[in-house]
């Protein structure tokens, strides 16, 4: 189960120059796939698709960013670059006027060798006219790009549910349709059955389980963005609402750097993280002013006079699941007003929401303050102001009885020589918000009171070093934690670089966080869990096109007073890019032995085109995955992937429905995309 919880904000994964593209010579950057997999073992509270950013990133590598026509909002879509960065790129633009070439950044004061490396992929340097027409229907046709992208998973095992419960065949399947033009209208429609759900039969007589249609404008005069169709928002610090990117915790400052206001398509086959109406936003001078709403149904149990769970998965595979599909709506308005000026950014955003009925969830302990009721609201005010290489920004809000959840932050940003960043959020026990995603430890914008600081230097040549702490405490129970409870997250990361083609580094991590503990006598107290996460990497790129890249890791936990668990996982990977076919093949082998659950490894795999895979593994055995992509030519790309997961120490996977008779799981993924 690839469970995620995005910990993100901006494009984060921007500073992976060449991660989706083949090697030429050099390491392919894999510091989106790191940070991704850290935040799928941080968080795993919550399923996350990741293709809306993926995707987000091919946008902008099809379709590089002028920088000779760039707004300081656009550049502050790259977390990578600092304030002071993109305060000289427009200074110098003004004073010397357009760029005729891109090897100009290295003119601009503070921009060094890393940051221009990084920047390279997403920008290009063409001449601009004062004043771009808006463009005719007959243009918009005539040159807008078409895509077909289709996905089948064929699995050569079969679930217990496929003789108990499930309604419709093992494949799983999704097409999606989008068209685009330059960077500025969007279009699209997705479709997706996942594996178990009946197709054109039973509750999904019309075809697939899941539609999504999109319409998405940018940038037509003082209309900044019209969304129609599914869309996702994000403002200030998401602590009002916001089911785009996350700030979270992860051995690198680039996700740390604000996150921008964002009214963004809906594109993937996430179920759930989206809203469905119409969005828009206008610029008026140096405000902007943003307004949506939005009216959907939502998967759950209902009694009839109440909501009594919300479902998240998207799952309808058995006739109890296909009963709890879309039983109960819930409707939303709001809007923000943001004021720019050169040092200064404030913003005020408010949503009101309800549903069609109370929602009354079961109350126990440890959800004794969690949201209930019908009618709900959050205000809240964002502030941001920099100056030289300090930036300080956050955001207040409160909740319709006036409870608080605040996070402020300051970052230093010197170059790429140092980064340091001091974060504060304090989530009231009892604050409500059903759409509220922001930087935390639990997951939620509940309940929760912590600092965290960290610090990136380049002190050495070729070396990086990092280091963070996280303190945090919660002041009500939680779930699996029957008292109020507190913790501390360490982590540091060394990186070697030596040459364009070589990298390797090592991270190590200690958390302490108390949980609920039941001893040999059957007594039940809250201890501290103590873990240890230990990984070393070495990536290495021949001129032959060939890649290598080797992991070992090692995971070790415990209660206090009681008796350790442990984990290794060594994984070899080695890719090659053909110079005289349009041919790229990955194959990667994995060894893991563990313990318990508990002491569970994780392990990144190339996946298909806007995915990303991180499994997690725990007992004895092996991982195998060959992927291979093909492009016939500038039209049509076939990706083919096979995996096989083998187990020394069990005769059977997983449990209930999903259950396995035998000691493999294999899988057969293929993917199909068409383009003109």
């Amino acid at each position: 189960m690839n469970e995620m919880k995005t910990g993100i904000l901006t494009l984060f994964f921007l500073s992976m120059p060449v991660l989706f593209l083949s090697a030429q010579h050099t390491v392919e950057p894999d510091l989106g796939e790191e940070v991704l997999e850290q935040l799928t073992e941080n968080n795993e509270d919550e399923v996350y698709s990741w293709e809306n950013e993926i995707e987000d990133l091919y946008d902008l590598i099809r379709e590089p960013l002028n920088l000779n026509a760039a707004t300081k909002e656009q550049l502050e879509q790259f977390s990578f670059l600092s304030e002071l960065q993109i305060e000289n790129i427009l200074a110098y633009l003004y004073i010397n006027g357009q760029m005729k070439t891109i090897y100009e950044l290295q003119t601009v004061e503070e921009m060094d060798k890393k940051t221009i490396e990084l920047l390279l992929s997403f920008v290009c340097v063409q001449p601009v006219a004062e004043k771009e027409p808006l463009p005719s229907i007959k243009d918009i046709f005539s040159y807008g790009k078409n895509e077909v992208l289709t996905r089948v998973d064929i699995p050569f095992y079969r679930r217990n549910g496929y003789s108990t419960s499930y309604l419709g065949p093992p494949l799983y399947n999704s097409l999606r349709y989008g068209f685009r033009y330059k960077d500025r209208i969007y279009a699209g429609i997705t479709a997706e059955k996942d594996a178990g759900e009946p197709a054109f039969a039973l509750h999904n007589a019309k075809g697939y389980d899941y539609y999504s249609f999109y319409f998405y404008l940018r940038n037509f005069r003082k209309l900044k963005t019209l969304a129609v169709g599914n869309y996702r928002l994000s403002f200030g610090q998401g602590l009002v609402v916001s089911n785009d990117f996350m700030l979270g915790k992860s051995t690198t400052i680039f996700s740390m750097i604000t996150r921008k206001n964002s009214i963004r398509k809906h594109s993937s086959t996430d179920e759930y993280n989206y809203f469905r109406g119409a969005a828009g936003a206008v610029q008026l001078d140096r405000f902007v002013l943003s307004t949506f709403y939005s009216h959907r149904s939502l998967d759950g149990i209902s009694t009839g006079e109440s909501i009594t769970s919300i479902h998240k998965t998207g799952l309808h595979r058995t006739q109890k699941e296909a009963e709890r599909k879309e039983v109960f709506a819930i409707q939303l308005t709001g809007g923000n007003i943001e004021y720019n000026a050169k040092r200064l950014r404030l913003g005020v955003t408010g949503i009101y929401y309800f549903f069609d009925r109370p929602y009354l969830p079961a109350i126990r302990d440890y959800s004794k303050y969690n949201i209930r009721g019908n009618y709900f609201h959050n205000t809240g005010v964002n502030y941001k102001y920099s100056r030289q290489h300090f930036t300080f920004l956050g955001e207040a809000a409160l909740d319709k009885s006036g409870r608080l959840a605040t996070l402020n932050a300051v970052n230093y940003s010197f170059k790429q020589a140092y980064r340091i960043v001091l974060l504060h959020r304090y989530y009231a026990h009892n604050y409500w918000n059903l759409f509220a995603r922001s930087f935390s430890e639990s997951g939620y914008i509940q309940n929760e009171n912590g600092w965290y600081a960290a610090v990136e230097t380049h002190p050495i040549r070729y070396w990086t070093f990092f280091l963070s702490a996280d303190f945090f405490s919660f002041p009500w129970w939680k779930y699996l934690v029957d008292a109020p409870s507190t913790g501390y997250d360490l982590s540091t990361k060394v990186t070697f670089e030596p040459k364009e083609n070589m990298r390797m580094y090592i991270r190590y991590r200690y958390k302490k966080k108390e949980k609920n503990y039941t001893d040999e006598y059957k007594q039940k107290t809250v201890r501290p869990l103590y873990q240890h996460r230990l990984r070393y990497q070495f990536v290495y790129t021949w001129p032959a096109n060939i890649s290598l890249r080797s992991t070992i890791d090692y995971n070790r936990i415990y209660p206090q007073d009681a008796a350790f668990s442990q984990g290794i996982h060594l994984a070899q990977a080695i890719s090659h890019s053909f110079s005289t076919l349009p041919l790229r093949i990955e194959l990667q082998g994995s060894l893991f032995k563990t313990d318990d659950y508990a002491s569970r490894v994780y392990s990144s795999e190339k996946g298909l085109l806007y995915t990303f895979y991180s499994p997690s593994f725990y007992g004895k055995g092996t991982r195998l995955a060959t992927f291979l992509r093909y492009d016939l030519n500038r039209h049509w790309m076939l990706i083919v992937k096979y995996g096989q997961t083998t187990y020394f120490d069990r005769e059977k996977i997983g449990s209930g429905d999903d259950l396995i008779k035998g000691n493999k799981k294999c899988d057969l993924q293929l993917q199909l995309r068409v383009k003109c």
